[in-house]
């Protein structure tokens, strides 16, 4: 099982992500967060394997978190910017969600 952290300012938005990793067997739902920070203390204590993490945020971008965290863990954005693709796949990233 993958342990997957949803990263995303808006609450709902973690909501939502967790009931989808939910339902999915392989998955497991380690946690939920609005705060990138957090989120970084989870994958460099080795918490988590895969983060659905935001782009857009307040205290920290996501293409800041993935400088910052480097190859630690897969990494899917979430986000409403398709502009940011291409910079998400520079950075390795497993996949890319685009919001409605």
């Amino acid at each position: 099982m993958l342990r997957c952290l949803a990263v995303d300012d808006e609450a709902f938005a973690t909501r939502l992500l967790a009931s989808y990793i939910q339902k999915i067997p392989t998955l497991e739902l380690v946690g939920t967060t609005t705060n990138p920070l957090e989120a970084l203390q989870w994958v460099q204590e080795g918490r988590a394997d895969l983060v659905f993490l935001d782009i857009q945020m307040p205290e920290l971008t996501g293409l800041q978190f993935l400088k910052i965290c480097g190859h630690r863990c897969k990494v899917i954005l979430t986000t409403a910017y398709p502009e940011y693709a291409l910079d998400g796949y520079e950075h390795d990233v497993v996949d890319y969600l685009l919001k409605p």
